[in-house]
């Protein structure tokens, strides 16, 4: 073939990348690996077979651990992390340079290896995963230099229990492992079982790096392994990436253990085509949305939402693009799709398309490889929003789509799923870009763009595609704890008593739902005693379908979220005047009720609460981040949504003001369960409140015992998060019910916080009361 003829037919030649080098390690290995542990890799035994899923050929022998080996990884762990922790940032930052440097120098090898154990085309993991993994580790080590300067109250949290899947091995090796050395942790982690070669690969340079001891652990398996690090009693943070399936079982699992945990789970991610996007290049945007690593990504562009005026010229630019697509042998430099990871991925993917009877199918024309996992590039058009295909995870080179008539309908569908990891906006213009951006329900949103990361943009998800965040400052987060080391909370029991009502009258303070102060649903009330025995009022009981009611009440506020902070400052403000002008009352009425001499103090802080949370409604900012494109990602906080909160005993009314205003200061809406033994400073509240132009369902208030609460709001699928500082049993209560729709909880684990100090106020609870969206804006032409 002449050079001529190639310009005229535009097709690409072959350009295969040798595995010599990367078969020549495993080789030198001896072709079978057991464990790292304390520096050095264990003998090999029992397991299983890693395979190459393009040609099926075996690669390496790898060994299933056991408890045993599970054990002895974490007590090396825990043996090296106070001297890696005591080494100082500096010291950690010199270690996890050379990670960096060695991953440089490695980074044929580790692409190719990558290729070999997982499918990937050679392109994808040479330009994208290897970059970033290398990436991750110089950002980190730069956290680490930082940890001492910019987190001083920060300290470790010891050791990190780590479960990385099978569609990016090095990468989330590095997303997991970088921020957890930064920040002073060790590490045990368990790679996939399809996938473990460069994670071995990783251990071998973390002795040639020089690393001390321990400080890095590596154990091999299939998902029984991960089970025992969730459940090993002596790891003291879960990370896990995986099926939302899997997360839920971890969250179930880790549920009132005090394990710190962090999910990266499933997404089911919208692409959005309006139309007067550049067709040509969204049809571009889509190829690496979709077809990037076998379509095998959690954030992948896998639900096509078209502008119906030019969804019929884009589905034909689609399919044209996707004729041209190139399905083959992953080492080839000019394929574009390679093999998925397995044949039971395989045979999956094959199932939920065969399974579907909706919709038109277009699949890539084109012969495949008689051998190994490759799967066509497929589309699916005129699906139906509840279609299966539509809100399930297919995980495979599938994509499907409908369409949408305008801007607001396209907001609907996009959030049309129990997903929020991404989201893709494509258009010319701007303005309608960051209109629909700050309303899709998703951890990250690209402009004009698909697929962009970088350690200095977190990423994560909302709704059931899991909590926390895996780079930048908000990633570290989940690596740290604060160095104040609290008390465990003592039970406070109510006064009991027989006598009469102290004032002469009988007073039954009603529940506060939605603006209006109502009767409970139960009809049960129960007294309030004072420490000397008098009657202080009955306080309304609530149940279930009050809870049901708080929440409705809490979403027809919605309106809460767009206001702006100037304005929830206002309210604020306002609401502690007003208590200000009542404080002797209030004052009064805490030490009846709690038989002391201390409500003037508590009303005191509880104005000065209300004050720095005013004071914080319109400055606790986002970011810009100094991402490696020509554009921006900028790190929105945005409200949680709707938060419900046990409020503590000890602390009736300060307390239930900490968790009020910042969660309002920041654009939430609260239901408050009140103080189990002292609620009726909550019901005097109430009255503060509606004199204060508090939105009706803003705030709404519960009383009655919090362990008749508590498993009812973890479970609510329409509240967003749940914070318990009640009683210490409700933290396991609130953990286990959280994992029903994957929702933030924020809970006490037993111990005390002291709500007159810096612990009942600050940061903490503004990051609690925010999500952080980063959108990613190119710029430029």
């Amino acid at each position: 073939m002449s050079v001529s003829d190639i310009f005229e037919s535009m097709e690409y030649g072959p350009a295969p990348e040798s595995a010599a080098d990367a078969l020549a390690w495993i080789v030198d290995q001896g072709g079978r690996f057991g464990h790292f542990i304390d520096g050095a890799f264990t003998a090999p035994g029992a397991g299983f077979d890693s395979t190459n899923p393009a040609t099926g050929e075996v690669l390496a022998s790898l060994t299933q651990a056991s408890q045993g080996d599970v054990d002895a990884a974490v007590k090396a762990a825990r043996k090296a992390q106070p001297k890696w922790e005591k080494l100082g940032g500096h010291g950690r930052a010199r270690h996890i340079y050379a990670l960096a440097r060695l991953l440089q120098k490695h980074a044929r090898l580790f692409a190719v290896l990558e290729v070999l154990d997982n499918g990937k085309p050679i392109r994808e993991a040479r330009d994208i995963d290897v970059p970033l993994a290398q990436r991750h580790f110089y950002y980190h080590a730069g956290m680490a230099q930082l940890m001492e300067s910019e987190l001083p109250d920060a300290q470790a949290l010891g050791v990190c229990g780590q479960i990385i899947p099978w569609n990016f091995p090095l990468l989330m090796l590095a997303w997991k492992i970088a921020p957890a050395l930064a920040m002073g942790n060790t590490v045990v982690l368990k790679p996939a079982e399809y996938t473990s070669l460069t994670a071995l690969l990783f251990a071998d340079i973390c002795r040639q790096a020089g690393l001390p001891k321990g400080v890095v652990n590596i154990v091999t398996g299939d998902g029984t392994v991960g089970e025992m690090i969730v459940g090993h009693e002596d790891i003291d943070k879960i990370a896990f990436t995986g099926s939302t399936a899997v997360g839920r079982r971890i969250r179930e699992a880790t549920a009132g253990s005090g394990k710190a945990l962090t999910l990266e789970l499933g997404g089911k991610s919208p692409y959005i085509v309006f139309d007067d996007a550049d067709l040509d290049s969204a049809v571009e945007g889509l190829v690496d949305a979709i077809w990037f690593n076998q379509g095998q990504v959690c954030c992948a562009g896998s639900r096509l939402l078209v502008h119906e005026p030019v969804a019929d010229r884009f589905y034909a630019k689609l399919r044209a693009r996707m004729e041209k697509l190139r399905v083959g042998d992953p080492l080839d430099k000019s394929i574009d799709v390679g093999a998925l990871v397995d044949p039971v991925q395989y045979k999956r993917v094959s199932e939920m398309v065969e399974g579907n009877t909706a919709g038109e199918c277009f699949v890539a024309p084109g012969a495949m490889p008689e051998n190994g996992c490759f799967y066509p590039p497929t589309l699916i058009t005129g699906l139906n929003p509840a279609d299966r295909l539509m809100q399930e995870e297919i995980f495979g080179p599938v994509l499907v789509s409908t369409t949408f008539r305008t801007p607001s309908e396209a907001v609907q569908l996009a959030n049309n799923t129990r997903y929020g990891l991404a989201a893709t906006v494509w258009t010319e213009n701007v303005n309608l870009a960051l209109d629909i951006a700050p309303k899709l329900e998703t951890g990250i949103v690209w402009v004009n763009g698909t697929n962009m990361m970088d350690a200095a943009a977190g990423f994560g998800g909302k709704r059931e595609s899991g909590f926390g965040r895996e780079g930048g400052w908000e990633g570290l987060a989940g690596y740290t704890k604060p160095k104040t080391a609290g008390k465990p909370l003592k039970e406070i029991e109510a006064f009991s008593g027989e006598g009469a009502p102290e004032d002469g009258i009988d007073r039954t303070a009603k529940l506060y739902i939605g603006g209006k102060q109502a009767r409970p649903d139960g009809g049960y009330s129960a007294p309030v005693w004072g420490k000397s025995g008098g009657l202080l009022g009955h306080v309304s009981l609530a149940n279930r379908k009050d809870l049901r009611n708080a929440v409705e009440a809490a979403h027809a506020a919605k309106g809460w979220s767009k206001t702006t902070g100037h304005l929830r400052a206002q309210i604020l403000y306002y609401i502690a005047e007003n208590l200000s002008a009542r404080g002797d009352e209030f004052a009064a009425r805490l030490d009846a009720m709690q038989g002391t001499k201390t409500g003037r103090r508590e009303v005191d802080a509880a104005i000065d609460r209300l004050f720095t949370y005013a004071a914080w409604a319109d400055k606790y900012d986002g970011q810009v981040h100094g991402v490696p494109i020509r554009g921006v990602a900028l790190a929105m906080k945005e409200p949680v949504g709707v938060i419900g909160a046990l409020c503590p005993a000890e602390a009736p009314l300060l307390g239930l003001i900490s968790c009020m205003a910042p969660a309002i200061a920041m654009g939430n809406r609260v239901i408050l369960s009140a103080s189990d033994p002292f609620p009726l400073a909550a019901t005097d509240f109430v009255q503060v409140l509606e004199t204060s132009d508090v939105p009706a369902g803003v705030v709404n208030i519960l009383t009655g015992p919090q362990a008749d609460l508590a498993e009812a709001m973890a479970r609510h699928m329409d509240v967003d998060a749940v914070w318990s500082f009640g009683a210490a049993a409700l933290s396991g209560i609130v953990e286990k019910g959280a994992a029903s729709n994957i929702k933030r909880s924020w809970v006490n684990h037993g111990m005390a916080r002291d709500w007159f100090g810096a612990e009942g106020a600050g940061r903490d609870f503004l990051q609690a009361a925010t999500e952080v969206k980063n959108i990613w804006v190119p710029y430029g032409e």
